[in-house]
C-alpha cells in the first residue's frame, strides 16, 4: 500500500533528518559492508559505564525494580538530582521542581511543546545542536538563530541576544559547554548575557548543561541561574548522565525548574513515553551519588585528544580549527577547500560536499557545519580512541592534498 505526502502532517515539512545521525548511520552501513571507515560523526564517549553503576541496575533488577514508575522520575533520583544541583551548582530545588526523562532531548523537547505556541519565538545561537529548531518547528514556533563568530570563539554576545529579543521572544536556548564548536562561557560572559535578560522579564532560559564535566585548562564552570539568582524562577537547567558518566543507552537526562512548568513537563510525558526505565534510574542515582573521581582520567584524555586533534587539523593547509574549552568536537573552518577539485574532476562546493569526499576518499566520518548551521565548517568528535583520531587527521590531510585548485568558475 502507498501513501500520498498529504497523508503526513504539514509540520513534519519543516523537520529535517538529524545530519550527525544520518551520518553515523552511514559510516556503520559501509563499516558492515567491509569498507575501512573511521567515526568521528557521533557524540557519544567511548568510555564504558563505570561498574558500581552497572552493579546498581543489575541489583535494582534483583530487588524486583522493573516496574512502572512515576512518570517524570522516582522519587530516589529526583531526591539524587536535588542533591547534585546543591553540590555542584549551588541551586536549591525540591522534588517537585524536578523532571527526569528518557534522555536530555526528551526533556528539552516536551520543554519546548509544552511551552511554545504559534507565533513564539526561541532564540538559538548559531551553530547549534542540529535537534533544537527542528523541535521549535514541530511545536510550530519560530526558530530565531543568533550567528556568533570564530573571533568571539562562537560565543553570542549580550548586544546581539539584546536585538534578538521581540515581543514573542518565548526562550533563550544556551548550550555551555557547546555542542557542536565546544564553546564554553565564563562567569563574566554569561554575568553579561544575565544583565540583557533581566531587562527582559517574558523571556524564560532553557540552560543545556549536558556536558557540564567535560572542560579543560582550569576552565570553571558555572550555569547562568547560579550566575544571577534573579533568573532562577525563569530558568530550566537541564543536564543528564549520557556524557559525563558514559550512559548514553541508559537515557536519563533531568532538569530543575519552576514547579507549574516541571507539571505541564510531566502531562507531555505521561502521554508520549511515560516514565523512563526504571532501571535505568536505578543507575542513575547510583552515579549522582556515587564515586566521581573517574570523571578526572576521562577529562585528562579528552583534554589530550583535544589538543592533538587541533594541532593536527591547523598542520593541514586550508583547513583552521579552533581550540575548545569543553566537550569533545572540534569545529574546523574549510573555506580554504572549498572549490578545489577532487581527481575525478568534481568541485568542492561546500562543507556538505567535503565532508562526503572525507567519506568516499578516505573513510572518515564527519558531520557538515551547514547541519548546525554555520558554514562553511565541519564538526569533529573526538569521543572515540587516539589512535583511531591521529589515523583520521592523517587521512584528512592525505584527502585535502589531493585537491586540485579550481577555476573561478568552477567553484
Amino acid at each position: 500500500m502507498s501513501t500520498s505526502a498529504s497523508f503526513f502532517a504539514q509540520r513534519l515539512n519543516k523537520v529535517k533528518p538529524s545530519p550527525t545521525l544520518a551520518m553515523t548511520r552511514m559510516a556503520l552501513e559501509l563499516k558492515a559492508a567491509g569498507k575501512d571507515v573511521i567515526g568521528l560523526a557521533a557524540g557519544e564517549p567511548d568510555f564504558d559505564t563505570p561498574d558500581h553503576i552497572k552493579d546498581a541496575a543489575i541489583a535494582a533488577m534483583k530487588r524486583g525494580e522493573t516496574k512502572y514508575t512515576a512518570v517524570d522520575g522516582t522519587a530516589a533520583l529526583k531526591q539524587a538530582v536535588c542533591d547534585k544541583f546543591k553540590r555542584e551548582n549551588g541551586l536549591t530545588y525540591k522534588p517537585s521542581q524536578i523532571t527526569v526523562g528518557n534522555g536530555g532531548k526528551q526533556v528539552i523537547f516536551n520543554t519546548i511543546m509544552a511551552t511554545v505556541s504559534v507565533g513564539d519565538e526561541v532564540i538559538i545561537p548559531a551553530p547549534y545542536w542540529v535537534s533544537y529548531p527542528d523541535i521549535v518547528n514541530l511545536a510550530e514556533g519560530t526558530p530565531v538563530f543568533v550567528t556568533t563568530s570564530p573571533e568571539d570563539g562562537f560565543k553570542m554576545k549580550p548586544e546581539a541576544l539584546d536585538r534578538a529579543i521581540t515581543s514573542r521572544t518565548k526562550w533563550l536556548i544556551l548550550n555551555s559547554p557547546s555542542n557542536p564548536t565546544g564553546a564554553a562561557y565564563t562567569r563574566a560572559e554569561l554575568r553579561a548575557l544575565a544583565d540583557v535578560l533581566l531587562k527582559h522579564p517574558h523571556v524564560w532560559i532553557l540552560a543545556d548543561d549536558i556536558y557540564e564535566h567535560l572542560i579543560y585548562d582550569n576552565f570553571e564552570f558555572t550555569t547562568l541561574a547560579q550566575v544571577e539568582p534573579g533568573l532562577y524562577d525563569r530558568t530550566l537547567t537541564m543536564n543528564g548522565v549520557s556524557k559525563a558518566y558514559n550512559m548514553t543507552g541508559w537515557r536519563i537526562g533531568y532538569a530543575g525548574g519552576a514547579e507549574p512548568l516541571i507539571k505541564k513537563i510531566a502531562e507531555i510525558q505521561g502521554h508520549s513515553t511515560s516514565n523512563p526505565s526504571s532501571i535505568s534510574q536505578a543507575a542513575a542515582v547510583a552515579a549522582l551519588n556515587g564515586p566521581q573521581g573517574f570523571m578526572a582520567g576521562q577529562v585528562k584524555t579528552f583534554n589530550e585528544r583535544r589538543d592533538m586533534v587541533v594541532a593536527m587539523l591547523n598542520d593541514i593547509p586550508g583547513i583552521t580549527c579552533l581550540k575548545p574549552e569543553g566537550a569533545f568536537y572540534v569545529y574546523p573552518n574549510c573555506s580554504g577547500v572549498i572549490g578545489r577539485r577532487t581527481s575525478d574532476g568534481k568541485t568542492i562546493q561546500s562543507d556538505e560536499d567535503f565532508v562526503r569526499y572525507l567519506l568516499e576518499s578516505e573513510g572518515i566520518a564527519a558531520v557538515h557545519g551547514a547541519g548546525f548551521g554555520l558554514s562553511p565548517y565541519f564538526r569533529i568528535s573526538y569521543a572515540t580512541s587516539t589512535e583511531a583520531l591521529r589515523e583520521a587527521c592523517a587521512r584528512i590531510k592525505s584527502a585535502c592534498a589531493k585537491l586540485e585548485n579550481g577555476s573561478k568558475e568552477a567553484a
